[in-house]
Order: structure tokens, then sequence, then C-alpha cells
């Protein structure tokens, strides 16, 4: 009989890998509702971009629906703060939103382990950020280049880990059983064939991909919204699909 989702996640420890792709934060949050409720929980968690923010705050203690009421209730007003710069917005908004939300404040007292990327503009490399303080790791991984100003953070200037990480698994490249929670990038700035929208191959490694998500954006709130809900019940029917292969697309 052929095995599900379910039952690999099911067989022993997994790690759980969330992409980068710009307000997809909702989405991920949704299927890490879905694992939360079926008691399938990540025994370490990696990301870039909204995959840190997404992993770094439910192992720092967040619950996916805690975290999922926060994004719902979200608001442009809420993060959006101009500044000049080498971005639109400064970002201390959203570093304060972080710092009030997340439970504990360094990456040693997570949970489970976590690892964020982040892009070094210094030394022009992704570096993984597993230990200090958890905020300005998870900002520095979300500034957007040209959205957000680069986070000054562990002796680094550091912005979007999705830069050169996209899929946000550095962390995890130990890590012998992963899930990773693909977003397909319908971004119109990268090409078709565009490596950084390559899906992963490896062994241990099953990828999960939500087709036709709505898309969303600092003016795109409630289509987030929206993403979410389908994601969460789109993951719910993923997992009583067979694994036939290295990737389950719903």
């Amino acid at each position: 009989m052929t095995q599900t989702l379910r039952d690999w996640l099911a067989q022993g420890p997994f790690a759980l890998g969330m992409s980068s792709g710009f307000f997809g934060f909702f989405a991920h949050c949704g299927v890490l509702q879905t694992l939360e409720d079926e008691g399938l929980t990540p025994a370490r968690v990696a990301g870039s971009s909204a995959g840190a923010l997404v992993t770094g705050s439910w192992a720092a203690g967040v619950s996916a629906h805690d975290l999922g009421d926060e994004l719902l209730g979200l608001e442009r007003a809420d993060f959006w703060d101009p500044k000049p710069g080498l971005g639109v917005l400064r970002g201390r908004l959203f570093r304060d939103r972080l710092e009030a939300m997340l439970p504990v404040r360094d990456l040693d007292q997570c949970r489970v382990p976590a690892a964020v990327s982040v892009y070094d503009l210094f030394q022009r490399r992704i570096r993984v950020l597993d230990r200090g303080p958890i905020a300005p790791a998870v900002h520095a991984s979300c500034a957007v280049p040209f959205m957000f100003h680069p986070v000054r953070h562990a002796g680094g200037l550091l912005i979007d880990g999705g830069v050169k990480d996209r899929p946000g698994l550095t962390g995890l490249r130990d890590a012998p059983r992963v899930l990773f929670h693909h977003l397909a990038s319908r971004s119109p700035w990268r090409r078709v064939d565009s490596e950084a929208l390559r899906i992963p191959r490896r062994e241990g490694l099953i990828t999960l991909v939500v087709e036709d998500l709505p898309r969303s954006g600092p003016f795109r709130l409630k289509a987030g919204r929206r993403a979410l809900e389908v994601a969460r019940a789109r993951s719910k029917q993923a997992l009583s699909q067979p694994i036939r292969g290295a990737e389950i697309r719903v």
C-alpha cells in the first residue's frame, strides 16, 4: 500500500523548511496550522523571508493559530513606515511588532532548533543565523530589497535571505527528513527558467506545493487572508495524498 504524507510525517522526527515568497507568510501559516492541528509538529525548522517569519515565530512559542490571528488582523499601517534610505520602509514598525509578539528573545531559547537564512551585503553570501537575538534575525531575513532598509545585525548588513536562498533550506543541510513548503513564484522579475524557482531535490526531502494561491502584498492583504484559508484546506488534503515522488501538489 502506498504511503501517504501523513504516514511519512508520523514515522519519526522531521524538519520543516519554508521558502521565501514576498507576503507568502499567509500561506505558510495555513500549512503550519494544519500540521499543528494534526499533531505533526516539526523537530526543527528553517526558512527564508516569509518562511523565516512563520517558522521563527512558531519555534519561539507562537502557536500557528495565534500567528494566524495576528496575520488576519494585519493592516498596512501596522508596518508601513516610509523613510529615505536603501528601501522604502525603515522597518521599525515591523521589528516592534515582532518583538511584542515573540515569547522569547533568543534563538537558543526556542522550543525547537530554528535557523534563519539572511544575505550579507558586506560578505556577499548567504548566512544562517541559529543563535542570538531572534527578532533582528527574522527582520533581516524579511528585509525585501528596495522595500525595507537593510538590517545591521550580527556584524553584517543583512537583507532578505531569499536573494540567494529562496528555498530557505541552507540551515537544514544535515536534516535527514524534511518537509518543504515551496511557494511557487509568480514574480514578473524572475525568468521562467530562473534557478531560484527550481524545487530542490535530495534524499529525504518531500516538497508540498499549494497551487494557484491568491497573490498577496502590502496593498492586497485581503488576498493574503484568502491564501491562508486555501493553504490550510489544501494542506489537509495533501496529508492523505500518496507519496509517489518527491513532490505533492494540491
